[in-house]
């Protein structure tokens, strides 16, 4: 059945006589404030528990004697197989009953999974964990994004959706730092152990503190509650010009920064020489405050910018990919330490800008019960063709392009993502342009 649970605070809607609901407070309540700020804390868990690998990847090399092709497809499909595929599913059961015990238990679980990575025997178990730790990771972030749709207005959702998107660059600032210095005392078996431990007790506090809101509590109108099957969900999302425009553009950027994440710390180390502590430091503090920076000036701006014209919400976010493919490329070719740092800055402010108000776009295009599925069906494009693809491709172009390059080898094969950021920005846009087209042909017909 669909879930009954009590309405947060945050959202006790009033209905006026023409059928319009009006909060009965603004946005940014204590509760609203307080499940936004445990929701972006469970993501940095999400990213930081996934990014981790990469860090790893040249000790387990060394350690299990694998080659980079297998290494890419641990570290992506192994995770995403069950990542993309449950994903749909799961949103779906988060469009009809309690998100928040959807969010806890994923949690827990892919907590655990990390945890028993640093148990692992072989290439092979490792890959079974990274199965089930994607299987947890599942239930993270299209859950979340509808909890905050019932949380803020549309008009503060790019916003609210910044925060929450902000959690990739807390993940880099305040955990990556610590746990890669672990991996360079202790080794990267107990890195796993120490990130997967807090995620465990974080999720029965989340639990206990915060409640699920109320659907359409913060639409400007009362929408139809109807809950529609799963095929008849995705008939009429796939129908939207629009939404499929920016499944493309989060598949682009998907494949951009997995790659990215995947293959920097080893980028580092080949091409440049540095120390497993010196990447963590570099990456850490470089790729979190970047990109906090730039993921909450593009919800701030997007805020701003809408009030004067709608079509930058798709338009600054479509700038700001088409300016990191240039970064990225000066950051992969230059030997020059700092010119490469200040591209891998810019890069890292370019790339997570868009987060936000794409999210935010999907939520504006979908109906209130299906939400989750949006999302989750643009995180299944983004997990299969983005994450499993992006590593696996630059893991291959490694061993192809090595007896060429030697090293630098990988400097060639990272060149992918900038062609993956110019076609991201470009679909941005045709987004944009859609979706002023279906706003005027749907008041046409109304």
């Amino acid at each position: 059945m669909a879930d009954t649970v009590r309405p947060s605070i945050a959202a006790a809607p009033r209905q006026t006589a023409t059928g319009r609901i009006e909060p009965a407070d603004g946005d940014w309540t204590l509760t609203a404030t307080y499940s936004l700020a445990f929701l972006t804390l469970i993501s940095a868990f999400n990213y930081l528990d996934r990014s981790l690998l990469g860090l790893a990847l040249p000790a387990i090399k060394a350690e299990m004697h694998v080659s980079d092709a297998v290494l890419g497809l641990v570290s992506g499909l192994a995770f995403v197989l069950f990542y993309s595929l449950l994903g749909v599913p799961i949103a779906w059961a988060a469009d009809r009953w309690n998100r928040r015990n959807i969010i806890a238990v994923g949690f827990a679980f892919w907590s655990i999974m990390t945890l028993v990575s640093g148990w692992v025997a072989n290439v092979w178990q490792l890959a079974v964990v990274r199965f089930l730790m994607g299987a947890g990771e599942a239930c993270g972030l299209a859950p979340s994004n509808s909890m905050i749709s019932d949380l803020f207005r549309e008009e503060r959702r790019p916003l609210a959706l910044s925060i929450f998107g902000a959690a990739v660059s807390i993940a880099f600032i305040a955990f990556f730092p610590v746990l890669g210095w672990v991996d360079q005392q202790y080794g990267w078996r107990r890195m796993f152990v120490l990130a997967g431990v807090p995620g465990v007790v974080l999720a029965v506090v989340f639990a206990l503190t915060v409640r699920e809101p109320l659907r359409g509590s913060r639409e400007p109108q009362r929408t139809p509650a109807e809950l529609a099957g799963i095929g008849q969900t995705l008939s009429v999302l796939l129908r939207s010009r629009t939404y499929l425009a920016l499944l493309g553009a989060g598949t682009f950027m998907g494949f951009d920064a997995f790659a990215a994440s995947v293959w920097t710390p080893t980028f580092l180390q080949r091409v440049h020489g540095l120390q497993m502590g010196e990447v963590a430091a570099v990456i850490g503090p470089l790729r979190g405050v970047f990109g906090l920076a730039g993921v909450l000036l593009g919800g701030f701006a997007v805020d701003r910018l809408m009030r004067r014209a709608m079509h930058w919400r798709a338009t600054l976010p479509a700038i700001a990919c088409l300016l990191a493919a240039p970064a990225e490329m000066i950051f992969l070719l230059s030997d020059t330490r700092a010119v490469w740092m200040t591209a891998f800055a810019a890069s890292s402010f370019l790339t997570l800008l868009h987060q936000g108000p794409l999210f935010a776009l999907v939520l504006s295009v979908a109906r209130v019960r299906a939400r989750a599925v949006a999302i989750a069906v643009l995180l299944l494009c983004s997990a299969l063709l983005g994450q499993a693809a992006g590593p696996f491709v630059v893991g291959v172009l490694n061993d192809v392009l090595a007896a060429t390059f030697g090293a630098d080898a990988i400097r060639y094969s990272l060149l992918v993502i900038v062609v993956s950021a110019l076609a991201g920005g470009a679909l941005l846009l045709v987004a944009g342009r859609c979706m002023a087209s279906e706003t005027v042909q749907g008041a046409e017909t109304r």
